[in-house]
């Protein structure tokens, strides 16, 4: 690409709010998984007892379940982003590249 169209690009309000959508949108999603896997993380590592009691006095303990719904909070973060992505970002996307076709 010539110099002159990427600072062009670079110039444009949309291209700058699209950088902007999604950094905030990636820093947030971030640190929501960061704090979700860390929390249990450090749940288990100051109160392992609290993961471990039993659910109904069978085998299957607390941690088993919320093993899984931090795996699945990955999904769903997984698909917000998309979600974004997919509607917003990729109209801003097309937008800045027909003003840079310009």
């Amino acid at each position: 690409m010539q110099d002159h169209t990427i600072e062009r690009i670079q110039q444009n309000p949309k291209f700058q709010e699209l950088v902007r959508k999604k950094s905030s949108l990636s820093w947030l999603l971030s640190i929501v998984m960061l704090v979700i896997y860390y929390g249990f993380i450090l749940v288990v590592a100051f109160s392992p007892a609290t993961l471990g009691q039993s659910l109904s006095g069978g085998v299957t303990t607390i941690g088993i379940p919320i093993g899984i719904l931090i795996i699945l909070s990955a999904f769903v973060i997984t698909g917000i982003y998309v979600r974004r992505a997919n509607t917003e970002f990729d109209q801003l996307t097309r937008e800045v590249v027909e003003d840079a076709k310009k």
